[in-house]
C-alpha cells in the first residue's frame, strides 16, 4: 500500500517547503509528531478566545468578557492531555497564562471589537487554479463593509518583524487574497497582520496584477513540490531555524537518516498510518 500524498497547498506547508523540503516531508507526508511549544499553544489559545469573542453580541465584546474566556478555553485545550508536559510547574503555567492575558488586552488596545461585525471568522477558503493547483487556507477574520470592500485579518502573538522581512510575513496574506479573489471575484482592499506581541500592525493593499504574479509563483512552487512528492527527493536545507526543528535526529545534516519513503507504517506518536491521513493539516496558529 502506498502512502496518500499531499494534494493541496496551504500557506503553512508552502512555508515549510521553502524553509526546508525535508521538513515539509516530515510534516506533510510522514506526519511525524512534534512536541507542542509554549508559543504555539499560546497562539492557539489566543486565537480561540478571539474567535469565541466574535460569537457574542457586539455590546458584550469587552476586555473583561474576553479575559473571562481564557480559563474555559484553556481547559478545553487541556482536555486532550496533549499539553500535560508543557510546563515545569504551576508557577510556570501561571506566568504563561499571565502573558496570554496580556496579549488579549493588547488586542483591545489595537481595535474595538464592539464596532466590528465580521463577515466570517476562522474562514476556510479553497480553490483550484487553472493548472490544477489546489489551494487551501484558514483566514482568522474577513471583514466586508456595506460598500463591499474587503479586509482580511490575521492575528499574530509575536512581534512585528523588521521591514526587510515584510515580504515573508505577507506571503500568507497574499495567499489568502488570491484565493478570495479567485473564489469571490473581488480583490481584498486591505490585508492586515495584527501583532499582539507589541501592538503593531502590518498592512498591505494588493492589486490584480500583483496577485496574478503571485499565482504564477504558487504554481511554480507546487510544481517543484509535486516532483519531490513523486520522487521522494526532499533535500534538507540547513539554516538558523534548524535549532527549533523537532526532527534533527532524522536529518542527514545532523547525522540522522529519514524513514524509508513513502512511509506506510505507524510510527510512535502517530494515531494512524500515513495512508489514512488527509492531505493538509489544521489551520495555522
Amino acid at each position: 500500500m502506498s502512502a496518500t500524498r499531499p494534494t493541496q497547498l496551504s500557506p503553512s506547508r508552502a512555508g515549510d517547503f521553502k524553509q526546508c523540503p525535508l521538513l515539509y516531508r516530515f510534516r506533510a507526508v510522514d506526519r511525524l509528531p512534534e512536541p507542542p511549544s509554549k508559543a504555539q499553544v499560546q497562539g492557539t489559545l489566543v486565537h480561540s478566545v478571539l474567535e469565541r469573542l466574535y460569537e457574542l453580541d457586539a455590546g458584550r465584546r469587552t476586555p473583561r468578557q474576553a479575559l473571562a474566556m481564557i480559563e474555559p478555553e484553556w481547559a478545553k485545550l487541556q482536555a486532550s492531555g496533549e499539553y500535560a508536559a508543557l510546563f515545569e510547574g504551576l508557577d510556570d503555567e501561571s506566568d504563561w497564562l499571565r502573558n496570554v492575558r496580556r496579549l488579549v488586552e493588547t488586542y483591545f488596545a489595537m481595535e474595538d471589537p464592539q464596532r466590528l461585525q465580521p463577515h466570517r471568522t476562522e474562514c476556510l477558503v479553497t480553490t483550484t487554479l487553472d493548472d490544477g493547483t489546489s489551494l487551501k487556507g484558514f483566514i482568522d477574520r474577513a471583514d466586508v463593509n456595506p460598500a463591499g470592500l474587503v479586509r482580511l485579518v490575521d492575528y499574530k502573538t509575536g512581534k512585528r518583524p523588521p521591514d526587510r522581512f515584510a515580504d515573508k510575513a505577507l506571503f500568507q496574506m497574499k495567499f489568502y487574497a488570491l484565493v478570495w479573489w479567485r473564489t469571490r471575484g473581488t480583490v481584498p482592499t486591505l490585508l492586515r497582520l495584527m501583532y499582539l506581541g507589541d501592538g503593531q500592525m502590518l498592512d498591505y493593499s494588493p492589486n490584480e496584477r500583483e496577485l496574478e504574479a503571485f499565482e504564477k509563483t504558487l504554481k511554480a512552487l507546487w510544481s517543484v513540490m509535486r516532483e519531490a512528492i513523486a520522487t521522494g527527493d526532499f533535500r534538507p536545507q540547513k539554516s538558523k531555524l534548524c535549532g527549533w526543528c523537532a526532527h534533527q535526529a532524522l536529518c542527514p545534516e545532523f547525522g540522522g537518516e529519514p524513514p524509508a519513503y513513502p512511509l506506510t507504517t505507524v510510527l510512535p506518536g502517530l494515531a494512524m498510518p500515513v495512508d489514512d491521513l488527509s492531505a493538509e493539516g489544521a489551520p495555522p496558529p
